[in-house]
This record gives C-alpha cells, sequence and structure tokens, in this order.
C-alpha cells in the first residue's frame, strides 16, 4: 500500500549497535505513529562499548545516546514527554542535575528517579524517554528556528539537506557555495538539530518569477516544518516583488509533488536534463500564475 502524505508513520524499531540490543533482543527506540520509546540507556559509547567510571560522564554520554536515538526516530528532546532517571546509588544523582538541567531545564518533561540495581555493575545511571512527535509550533518561543545561510558550516548543512532531498543533483561544497552567492538559502532547525532547508531563487523576466523550494529530512516529514519554510521562503520571494511564485520537484518525490499541490502548486512541465534519467517537474502557484 502507498504511503500517502499525511498517513501516521509506521511502527519501526532504531537500533545504536550496542551488543546489548542484539544479545537481549531488543531496540533502542520504537516509533509507533506519533509515540517515541527510548529504551533504558546507559552510558556506553557505543562505537567502542566502553563506559567511563565517571557518572557525570556517564550521564552525558546516556544523553548523547539518547539523542541519537531521538534524532533518528525524527525527534529532538524538546519532544520529550517523560523521562526516568534510573541508578543503584542514590548519591550518585545529585551530582548528575547539572546534566540533566542543560538538556531539560526548558523542556520540562515529567521525570520519576528511581534507585535499582542496573544489569552491569560499571553502569552508575540508565536514562529512559518517552516523546511526542506532534507538528512544530512556529512563531516567539518556537523550537524551530529559520536562519537565513551565513558561512561555510551552515553552506555545509544546506548542502547536506540538499543532497538528502534531491540525490540525482548533488552538489560539492563549493557550487552549494556558488548557490549560495546568487540564491537565499537557509536552513532549519528544532533546538540545535539540522531538520531541513530552503531555496528562493530571485524574482526575474518580465513576470518576476521567483521560486520557491522547501526541503525537510524524511525523519521530520509531516510535523509542519515543511510548511514552515515554504512560508517563510514564499513572504521574503513577496519582499522581493515576486510576481508569481514557481518550484521544482523530483517526479520521483512523491512527497513533494504532494506537499506542492496542497499548497496551491499545478504542474507546468516536466523534463529530463540532457545527458540525464530522472525527470523533474516545474510547477507554478496558481494564486500568481499570469492569465
Amino acid at each position: 500500500m502507498t504511503k500517502r502524505w499525511g498517513d501516521p508513520p509506521a511502527r519501526r524499531a532504531i537500533v545504536s549497535g550496542s551488543t546489548f540490543e542484539e544479545r537481549i533482543g531488543y531496540a533502542r527506540a520504537v516509533v509507533d505513529g506519533d509515540l517515541v520509546h527510548v529504551s533504558g540507556t546507559t552510558g556506553f559509547d557505543y562505537a567502542t562499548m566502553k563506559i567511563s567510571g565517571d557518572v557525570v560522564e556517564q550521564a552525558e554520554q546516556c544523553l548523547r545516546n539518547v539523542g541519537a536515538a531521538l534524532a533518528e526516530a525524527g525527534c529532538t528532546f524538546a519532544d520529550v514527554v517523560r523521562v526516568r532517571y534510573l541508578l543503584p546509588a542514590r548519591e550518585d544523582f545529585e551530582p548528575c542535575w547539572p546534566v540533566l538541567r542543560r538538556t531539560f531545564g526548558q523542556v520540562r518533561p515529567a521525570a520519576t528517579m528511581m534507585v535499582c540495581g542496573l544489569a552491569d555493575e560499571r553502569m552508575r545511571i540508565e536514562i529512559e524517554a518517552y516523546a511526542r512527535r506532534g507538528t512544530v509550533a512556529t512563531g516567539a518561543g518556537s523550537a524551530l528556528r529559520i536562519e537565513p545561510v551565513d558561512g561555510d558550516a551552515m553552506v555545509e548543512e544546506w548542502r547536506h539537506v540538499h543532497n538528502v532531498i534531491v540525490p540525482p543533483a548533488a552538489m560539492t561544497h563549493d557550487e552549494a557555495r556558488e548557490r549560495a552567492g546568487r540564491n537565499r538559502l537557509a536552513n532549519a532547525y528544532l533546538g540545535d538539530t539540522l531538520v531541513g532547508c530552503s531555496t528562493v531563487r530571485p524574482p526575474g523576466g518580465e513576470e518576476r518569477v521567483a521560486t520557491v523550494i522547501a526541503r525537510t529530512l524524511p525523519a521530520y516529514r509531516e510535523r509542519g516544518i515543511g510548511t514552515a519554510l515554504y512560508e517563510e521562503g514564499l513572504t521574503h520571494a513577496r519582499v522581493l516583488g515576486a510576481g508569481a511564485v514557481e518550484t521544482v520537484v523530483l517526479a520521483a518525490n512523491a512527497d513533494g509533488l504532494r506537499f506542492a499541490g496542497a499548497r496551491g502548486f499545478v504542474e507546468k512541465e516536466r523534463y529530463v536534463l540532457d545527458g540525464e534519467r530522472d525527470e523533474w517537474v516545474d510547477l507554478t502557484l496558481a494564486a500568481t500564475r499570469p492569465a
């Protein structure tokens, strides 16, 4: 069955590479619709399966592990609604408070601390989290930030999103930097997590046609991020004096075509670039289409 734009995400498991997951038979996290359940996570570095003897360093690594699972699920710490802290020694909890507060001080999830034995005597803290993938709020106080690309680091982030969404048109860093010199590029972040990007080509020609393209990384779709990127880009295009607005979508990107159609774009033409096989679709915003 073909998944449609707006359908809830399917249930899926996220694994981290921890040997415990393989030996015991569980996932680091499970995405079930809009709910994300992150298993009890300890302070092992899963790449090396090493663990610090310091409880604060373990707490920091726990949060890095939890954050990686949330990111793969299309969430950030801002989406966490409940967290549990499990420690063998109650006196180890208070030293971890500054680390926990840096992560959750603004989020304020429901929380429980429990004193209990853990599976390995080296483990001094375990953190379990639950999150909800909801529509991302915009405006003052929102965790979503849309920022114009400024500097090589942001160019590289923009390039990453672009190349994930449109691999047939993958760019080098120099090509992306050149694009930034003639178009208005922006990146979208949930907290500090990169989730999307946009392009606004300035108006040109007699009809003052501007091109607005919004891209959201697959894990973060269906949360209103693409809409926020598109509306911000559209506003900028109109500030520049656009008389008409177009967009372009890779024909194989069914989600992208549905997204454009839902916002009033209609197909203008389809084409394949010389020497390539991938089909592209140019669309124009019906409300601004010349008579």
